[in-house]
C-alpha cells in the first residue's frame, strides 16, 4: 500500500483483526486488503469532493495525483473548506470501518 496524505487519520485495526481471524489464506487476505484500501480511498476522496467547493476540485486532484503522500494537502483542504477536514475524514473512516466489519464478521443466526 502506498502512503496517502490522510493515512494517519484512519484506524482500521478492527477490520484488519477480523480479516486475520476469518481469512486464513495470505493471498486472499492481501487481495482483500487491497480492495479495502481502494474502497477507503474512493470514499474519502469522494467525501472531500462533496465538501470542497467545485472550483478547487482540479487543483486538489492534481495535488493528490502528483504527491498523494504530502500531508500539506490537509492544510490546503482546511483553508478551502468550511468543515474540519481531519474530523470528517476520521468520521467517514469510522463509518466505513463499521460497514466493513459487518461484511466480514460471520452472521449470527
Amino acid at each position: 500500500m502506498s502512503r496517502i496524505f490522510y493515512d494517519h487519520l484512519l484506524d482500521l485495526s478492527e477490520v484488519e483483526k477480523e480479516l486475520k481471524k476469518h481469512v486464513k489464506d495470505p493471498d486472499e487476505r492481501a487481495e482483500l486488503y487491497h480492495l479495502i484500501d481502494e474502497i477507503v480511498h474512493h470514499r474519502v476522496v469522494g467525501c472531500i469532493l462533496e465538501k470542497l467547493p467545485e472550483h478547487h476540485h482540479k487543483e486538489f486532484l492534481t495535488k493528490l495525483t502528483d504527491h498523494p503522500h504530502d500531508t500539506s494537502i490537509l492544510t490546503y483542504l482546511a483553508q478551502r473548506m468550511s468543515q474540519d477536514v481531519e474530523h470528517f475524514i476520521r468520521a467517514e473512516a469510522y463509518s466505513l470501518g463499521s460497514e466493513l466489519l459487518q461484511l466480514i464478521k460471520p452472521r449470527q443466526t
